[in-house]
């Protein structure tokens, strides 16, 4: 940066940012709105065009207007984002659509509560006002709610609308974030990242108008969908592996308890040793699915994409690798036992023909022990050699 540049930083309060990808039909009437904002209020900003490879002149008409332009190589709506966060001016940024679908009029309530402390101020146009038209009924009714009421599950996130786009936010407080994803799924890890590190969030209501572009938009709903979900997921290793994996364990002993004694009738329909065998089946994969979770959010935290404090986290990390064996070890010698006592009963008979319900009460049961256990363990030497790096 130039000392010109520096000069001009220190003078910067906000920028307003703009991701822009072919936009000539409506960056003009964004751009004016921005700057028409910064001079009715007084505010020292910029208004800041993060070029993503336009052909149709983009370019040349924000800078006619005085905006600034930074040409973004990287391909993607995160990947412009990022790189225009990286470099604004302002010490506060707000970021919007170049399609003049956001009041780009009325930012004063992002500007006062990010000038109150608040690090990332989201906009809600479920609050605000959705005009008739600006919002397809697949994303007003299905895609957004239900997405954002997975990221207020997952994440405990006070955000009512996780992919609205006019948001303002704190400069350093989201480079601090370090955010990755390149495309759409770029608002939900904004999102969920301040909200992982307790960033100050707040809301405003803002309204949302039709496209003013011809051109259909760059959004593709199923499989920008798709990423956004893909992302809540692995970001929640509780979510996608623990809390399902403990739902299948504890269906698969209480099925097994249920039928060990003996057949169970319930009415006309009767359950027996296939009942035993399938919910020896959920258990082996609820048990390797909460394996998984240890170690996924294990390498998470190792990896710095998600903190250390969490139930999980504090729960499983600090269980040393020797009790881990040591309870792997005994549900693999309990199940042996289960073998042993088998082969016995096989021997009376002089390892003839044998009563299948009796031995299949038995056998499974020590069979998903041994399983179990043998998961345990090669769990506790996975998160050891996760820790080699650290310790």
């Amino acid at each position: 940066m130039t000392l010109h540049a520096d000069k001009r930083a220190e003078q910067v309060e906000l920028t307003v940012l703009m991701p822009c990808l072919n936009e000539a039909e409506t960056l003009e009437i964004c751009v004016k709105k921005a700057l028409g904002f910064m001079e009715r209020h007084e505010v020292r900003g910029e208004v800041l065009i993060a070029d993503n490879g336009s052909t149709d002149g983009s370019q040349d008409i924000a800078r006619s207007l005085g905006a600034r332009v930074v040409p973004i190589e990287s391909k993607g709506y995160g990947a412009a984002l990022t790189g225009g966060i990286g470099a604004a001016f302002g010490h506060y940024i707000i970021m919007g659509d170049s399609d003049d679908s956001y009041d780009f009029v009325n930012l004063m309530p992002f500007l006062e509560r990010l000038r109150a402390g608040d690090e990332l101020v989201m906009g809600n146009r479920f609050k605000g006002g959705i005009a008739p038209g600006a919002m397809p009924p697949l994303h007003r009714y299905l895609g957004n709610p239900v997405l954002t009421a997975i990221g207020r599950l997952f994440f405990r996130s006070p955000c009512g609308d996780f992919h609205c786009g006019l948001r303002g936010f704190n400069a350093d407080s989201i480079r601090a974030l370090d955010l990755k994803s390149t495309g759409m799924e770029f608002a939900s890890e904004m999102v969920v990242k301040a909200t992982l590190q307790d960033l100050r969030l707040s809301e405003v209501a803002t309204t949302l108008s039709p496209d003013g572009r011809t051109r259909p938009p760059h959004l593709r709903s199923w499989r920008d969908g798709w990423r956004h979900l893909r992302f809540l997921l692995l970001y929640s290793p509780r979510w996608l592996f623990f809390y399902p994996g403990l739902a299948l364990l504890l269906l698969g002993l209480l099925a097994m308890a249920a039928v060990l004694p003996g057949p169970l009738a319930l009415g006309a329909v009767t359950f027996d040793v296939h009942t035993l065998l399938l919910g020896g089946v959920l258990a082996v994969l609820g048990g390797q699915a909460i394996t998984f979770a240890a170690l996924a959010k294990q390498f998470a935290v190792r990896a710095g994409l998600l903190p250390v404090g969490s139930r999980l986290t504090s729960t499983l990390l600090p269980i040393s690798l020797e009790t881990v064996l040591l309870v792997g070890g005994a549900l693999v010698a309990l199940g042996l036992v289960g073998i042993l006592a088998g082969v016995w009963v096989w021997q009376t008979v002089q390892f003839g023909d044998l009563q299948t319900g009796n031995m299949m009460r038995l056998l499974v049961p020590s069979t998903t022990a041994i399983v179990l256990g043998f998961q345990v363990m090669l769990t506790g030497f996975f998160r050891s050699l996760l820790d080699l790096g650290t310790v």
